[in-house]
């Protein structure tokens, strides 16, 4: 499944090492499958990251960044541009195509190096024609715990399996699966129920 990303420019209080506070606006890239998705987790991530301080949501668009590569060291967000050609069979013809990727690295030539490993799984040849540090500060990529997070508030219900009242224990003793009927039985019945004669 193909991951569509959405940037979000966000206005906040943001405090430094050293303790003193400043208004800053940072773009943040994030997982989210429509606007409105997009929205509620920008809010959320900006709730954990601000505690309890005021925050705005400037805007949030679509992205056209392809893929994200992350590592688990890198100062800064590299933002890559690549141009490849494909060959469309219909037409018959050469198409250019001009793709997004975002990595993750300490310096432009460990991103370069870092851009070519992930995508080594290209079969065709591609030209890394940009690549320069994103405004972007930080990624948040989908996590399939937060579609099962409750809202505030609210307490997951279990659901259990109700006793039937009527009979004792809740178990019905005559309860049964029907038996299968085959294509040929059922095909038998509806043509005996076709030709008996009306009264």
């Amino acid at each position: 499944m193909m991951q569509t990303w959405f940037e979000s420019k966000v206005k906040y209080m943001k405090v430094s090492e050293s303790g003193s506070e400043t208004m800053v606006t940072e773009n943040f890239l994030l997982d989210a499958v429509s606007y409105t998705d997009a929205e509620t987790r920008i809010i959320r991530k900006m709730q954990e990251m601000v505690r309890g301080g005021e925050f705005s949501v400037v805007d949030i668009k679509k992205s056209r960044i392809a893929e994200v590569f992350p590592y688990e060291d890198g100062e800064w967000w590299f933002k890559a541009t690549i141009n490849l050609v494909t060959v469309d069979e219909e037409a018959g013809k050469e198409k250019k195509l001009r793709t997004y990727y975002l990595i993750m690295a300490d310096d432009i030539k460990e991103a370069l190096a870092r851009l070519d490993e992930s995508l080594g799984y290209l079969v065709i040849p591609y030209v890394t024609s940009a690549l320069a540090v994103s405004t972007i500060v930080d990624v948040f990529p989908y996590e399939p715990s937060e579609s099962i997070q409750a809202p505030e508030g609210f307490v997951p219900v279990e659901k259990e399996e109700k006793a039937n009242p009527i009979f004792t224990g809740g178990i019905n003793p005559f309860e049964e699966e029907p038996a299968e009927v085959s294509d040929n039985e059922s095909v038998e019945e509806t043509t005996e129920e076709e030709s008996t004669p009306e009264e």
